[in-house]
């Protein structure tokens, strides 16, 4: 699986004018399933997620985890991350996973993280979605669970 996580003071998700999901301070997470993942990548990406130090500590240094601040996650399914870009101009996508496997482990995803003590909030799936947030820092991380 790939993730993008971006450290936000606020993050929102709107389908069709509508909020579907929100949160405060936390982490923006885009996330995409890629051909042949499983329940073990979703599970070592959340696990991996809960655990990473990017927030500040009393000193002011990255030394701690979105659960040591209590903060959330705003998780939404981004299937453009499989972008391969190698030839011409026009992205191909044919590495991500297809469409119902994508939703399952995007929902498995969430559903891992919410075991390791993070608060989710989502986007919809497969929907036209608007995200707004204000990235914290800024902090910006990329995770591939193939590399990591």
């Amino acid at each position: 699986m790939r993730a993008v996580l971006q450290r936000v003071s606020e993050a929102s998700v709107r389908v069709g004018g509508a909020v579907v999901g929100q949160i405060g301070p936390g982490l923006l997470i885009l996330v995409c399933a890629m051909q042949d993942d499983t329940e073990a990548e979703a599970d070592r990406l959340a696990a991996k997620i809960a655990k990473l130090r990017i927030f500040r500590d009393a000193e002011g240094r990255m030394n701690r985890s979105v659960r040591d601040v209590s903060a959330a996650a705003l998780v939404v399914s981004q299937f453009t991350l499989a972008a391969d870009t190698a030839r011409g101009n026009r992205p191909g996508f044919s590495q991500a996973a297809p469409p119902e496997e994508g939703e399952r482990l995007y929902l498995h995803f969430t559903e891992a993280l919410r075991a390791q003590d993070v608060p989710c909030e989502t986007g919809q799936f497969a929907a036209d979605m608007q995200v707004g947030l204000v990235n914290d820092g800024p902090v910006t991380i990329w995770i591939d669970t193939r590399e990591a």
